[in-house]
């Protein structure tokens, strides 16, 4: 299959895939009418409204939370298929898979020796 057939397949797939995204957001304005009602765009918490503004800033420190939560939240995501082809790959593996618990384990150190992991 030469170069253009490739490139022209992945261009039919792209505009076959805007447009049955596209498709079905019609389908969805033209069969979902929404309905104006007054309580509608009223910010509530529990059936009462918010004492608080509904546009609150969070402060910088949940910016260190959130990186070390996506620091382990990528490890768990490549364990899963490391753990399938361990047994294939065998001590390649598991040498490549130590390099990266070891950096993943710089950054909890690094977030350690910032305090992201002190009690607010």
């Amino acid at each position: 299959m030469s170069t253009s057939i490739q490139y022209l397949i992945l261009f039919g797939l792209t505009v076959g895939t805007v447009g049955f995204v596209l498709s079905l957001y019609a389908l969805a304005r033209a069969i979902g009418r929404s309905r104006e009602e007054p309580g509608k765009d009223v910010p509530a918490s529990a059936g009462t409204l918010s004492r608080d503004p509904v546009w609150v800033r969070y402060h910088a420190r949940y910016a260190g939370y959130a990186l070390l939560f996506l620091a382990f939240d990528m490890e768990m995501a490549f364990m899963y298929p490391w753990s399938v082809v361990y047994r294939e790959e065998g001590l390649v593996a598991l040498l490549d898979m130590g390099v990266f618990l070891a950096i993943l384990f710089l950054g909890l150190l690094y977030g350690w020796s910032q305090g992201a992991l002190r009690r607010q």
